[in-house]
This record gives structure tokens, sequence and C-alpha cells, in this order.
């Protein structure tokens, strides 16, 4: 599939709080037309925003796992393994943080994605050449 090929970065190249991103925590109606306008194609739009979502999901996913194990216990006691509050608590924190799809379509709108297709650019040359 050609849209794999994208590389995709954030554009001012620092790592995302996510905890602090203001966009909406729940699907929206858009204007498809604000989609063309940075790809030309709704379906590269599309693309890049998948993608991105990948992206924001693993980051999200990993951030959540590290804190989790800091409070990990190290024994097997059945006993001990009733509940941790501290998990609990951080696990619903997580759980109410906007969705990847929804921050990618935030950081897409809001101009803040880096997305070129390598192939394209090949071809472009191949062309001139």
């Amino acid at each position: 599939m050609p849209w794999k090929n994208y590389l995709i970065k954030q554009q001012n190249n620092f790592k995302m709080d996510y905890k602090k991103v203001k966009t909406e925590t729940t699907a929206v109606t858009r204007d498809k037309h604000r989609f063309y306008e940075q790809s030309g194609n709704i379906y590269k739009s599309v693309a890049v925003l998948s993608k991105r979502a990948n992206q924001i999901g693993l980051e999200m996913k990993e951030e959540l796992n590290r804190k989790i194990a800091e409070f990990a216990t190290t024994t097997d006691n059945l006993e001990e393994i009733f509940e941790n509050r501290e998990q609990i608590e951080i696990a619903k924190f997580y759980e109410h943080l906007p969705k990847p799809t929804l921050i990618s379509i935030h950081e897409f709108l809001g101009e803040q994605i880096y997305f070129r297709d390598p192939h394209a650019e090949l071809e472009e040359e191949n062309k001139s050449s």
C-alpha cells in the first residue's frame, strides 16, 4: 500500500503533551473541504491521519505502560493482587483523554503535521530528468 510510505512527523519536532491538547473528545461534523487543502486529495489526507493516529496511540500506550509499571508490585502473593489504586487512577485518566484519531485531526487541521510521499518525489525527479 503506497500510503504506508508517507513520512509523518509533527511540525514543531517536540514531543506533544496529549494531556494539554484542547480538542473535542467526541466526533464532530467537519467541513470535508478543509481536508483537501493540505494534500489535494481526500484519500491522501485520510492516510496521513491514520498513520499519525497510530503514532499517537503508540506514544500514549508506551507512556501509560511506563507509568503503570512504576506502581507494579514484584510479589506474586494472591492476597496482594486485589487492586492497586494508583494504577486504576492512571488508567482512568488516560481513558478520559481525547482519542488518537481526534488528536491527529486536530493537528492536521491546525497544520501541525508535516508529511511527504517519497514515491511521488521520485516520480517527479524521473519525469524532470
